[in-house]
Formats: structure tokens, sequence, C-alpha cells
């Protein structure tokens, strides 16, 4: 079992292999003269060739060489990169992380083209911002029905539900320490229930764990495959496996569910300035913005959003009003006491 601290020693083989492999993949290399931008990013990889490759598209004098891990991984490789930063830009990482990193400096300000064009929630509140949201990616539970029905399981209709004896060994979530998914889960639990309350809940949930994942997404794709009945994870992935044909209900919790922005910034101290500021201007374009479209219901530019199919109705208004700049502040201790209490579930990495 890994713990914290062989986490981020991991990281920067893992997030490496990746780029490497995510080059080749996307197939966004160009003329050899053109400037090289390495981006840090926790967009899912499915998407991230239909980014690089309508990027490119406009800006034929830029190519990308994407580092792609889990929100947890990609946000401690950053850290522990503080004082020598091999990141130009990141593009498609939680707003709670870039905050946490706007705090140590790590950030450059910058205000990108058509910033005023963006809800207000999708932009960092200094001026100008550190950093400027993409898309909010939704908490939900993915309920598997054939399995629930092999197992005599009853539909749950709140997160409270999921502690019942009944499910005991069929739910699987993700770590926070590694996910995005996970912290929004954990964190707006806290503040839901209130820090007692929260973790009051969790040692009961925890009971129900039969494994903690290290990716946001694997939840659901793992009670989409039946591997698993009930998968903790966000609301678009459920809907991508449900219109794939699994047997999936997606579940929104009547207490309400967390949420976070995927987000840009530009690292302090990259020596590629004019490059990355054109990926960041981009990056909040109508363009991108329909690109972020096809996988999430909330976009950073009002009226862009067409509805996703199999996304669940009133979604947008269980979004729990998350204090996400108490979550950064206190995400050291949140995950410490997190890791100590129920590790020992997480899958091995």
């Amino acid at each position: 079992m890994m713990n914290s601290r062989n986490l981020i020693a991991g990281v920067s083989t893992l997030a490496m292999t990746f780029a490497v492999t995510m080059g080749a993949v996307t197939g966004i290399r160009t003329a050899s003269a053109a400037t090289e931008l390495t981006v840090y990013t926790a967009v899912e990889a499915e998407d991230l060739k239909r980014y690089g490759e309508a990027f490119t598209a406009d800006n034929p004098d830029i190519t990308i060489k994407w580092v792609r891990d889990s929100t947890g991984i990609v946000t401690a490789k950053l850290l522990a990169e503080k004082n020598n930063p091999q990141a130009d830009v990141i593009w498609g990482l939680a707003a709670t992380s870039l905050l946490l990193m706007k705090g140590e400096g790590m950030l450059e300000p910058y205000a990108p083209a058509g910033l005023d064009k963006l809800s207000p929630k999708f932009r960092d509140k200094s001026n100008p911002p550190t950093w400027t949201g993409m898309d909010a990616w939704i908490a939900a539970v993915c309920f598997n029905t054939v399995e629930a029905e092999k197992n005599g399981l009853p539909m749950p209709s709140s997160w409270k539900d999921l502690t019942k004896p009944v499910y005991k060994g069929h739910v699987v979530m993700p770590n926070p320490n590694s996910s995005g998914t996970g912290f929004l889960d954990v964190s707006s639990w806290l503040q839901m229930f209130g820090e007692d309350g929260g973790w009051e809940f969790m040692d009961g949930l925890h009971q129900n764990i039969n494994w903690y994942t290290h990716s946001g997404s694997k939840p659901c794709k793992q009670a989409a495959s039946g591997e698993i009945p009930i998968g903790v994870s966000f609301a678009f992935r459920g809907a991508k496996s449900k219109a794939k044909g699994a047997p999936l209900e997606i579940i929104i919790p009547s207490e309400g569910v967390g949420w976070d922005m995927e987000a840009t910034a530009i690292v302090a101290g990259t020596s590629k300035m004019e490059a990355a500021k054109k990926l960041v201007d981009w990056s909040i374009t109508e363009k991108a913005n329909r690109l972020y479209n096809e996988g999430y219901a909330v976009v950073a530019i009002p009226g862009i959003a067409k509805p996703v199919e199999h996304f669940p109705a009133g979604i947008v208004d269980a979004m729990y009003d998350n204090d996400f700049l108490w979550a950064a502040q206190n995400r050291g201790r949140i995950l410490a006491e997190w890791q100590k209490r129920y590790d020992s579930k997480s899958e091995a990495k």
C-alpha cells in the first residue's frame, strides 16, 4: 500500500511516462521550429486528444507535451517541483489545487482575452486572476441495477443511506490523496455535515467500502462493468458509461453533491510566456467551452452548454455551495486525517 510520501516520490516517473505516450497518441507535434509547451493536466485521457488537436489547429506554431495523471498526483508533483518548475501551463486541474498553488506563489497572474465572458464563479477573484475555470465536475453515485438485484440491494437516495449494513462490501470510492473527485467528496461532506459529523459519516461509510481507487472515474467504470454494484464517482462519467449501454442509474444524493472546477493557469517562471498566454487565451474561448460541453453539463461561459445525454436532471440545483478556499487551505490537514483513518483499504498503485 502506498502512503502519501511514496505517492509523491513515484509521481514523476508515472506522469512523464504518460506524457510521452500522449504526445505520440495525439499527433500534435508540428514543425521543429514550433514552441513546445509542457502542460500538466488531470483531464480525462480520452478528452486530451480533442483538446490538443483543436488548440494546435488554431495555433500551429505551438506544440504540447502532456503530463497527465489523477488530480492528487499532478498536484503533488507540482508542489514537489515548486522550487524547480518543469511545467509551463496547467490546463485542467481542480480549482482547489490551483488555489493552494496560488497561496504558494506558484502561479503567474494573467487576464486572458475574453475574461469578461466567464461566469464570475469560473475565475480567480484576484485582479488579474491567477487561474480561470473550464467546466465543473459534479459528484454522483453510479448504481448498477443488474448487480444490485443479484445482491438484493435497494437503490440508495442519500449519502447516509450508503452507511447502512446492507451495502457492506458493495461500495467503492476514490482516495482523496490521489483523486480530485475523492477530495471534493470528502471536503464537501465535512462542510455539509460539519467536521465531527463528516468524519462520523465517513467512519460509517468506511465499514461498507470494499476498496478505494486512485482515480475519480474508476469507481463508476467498475460499477458499469459489474465489478462492484456501487461506485462513488462523478456524473459525466456515469452519463458516458450509460450512453454505452451500461445498466446504470446515476443517483444524486438528497443532501446535495460536491463539485469542483477544472481550471487553467500559467506556472510562474516559465520561459515560454507568450505561448503560455496563447494557450490560456484559447482555453476560455467559446470553441473550447463547446468542447468541454461534450462531457460536462456546466461550463465557464454562460449560455454555451447544451444538455448532456443521460446527465441526471436537477443536478445543477443539487450542487453544494462549496467553500473552495476553505478546502484549499485545509487540504493538507484533511488528507492526513483521511489517510490515518481509511488508507488501509486503498488499492495498490
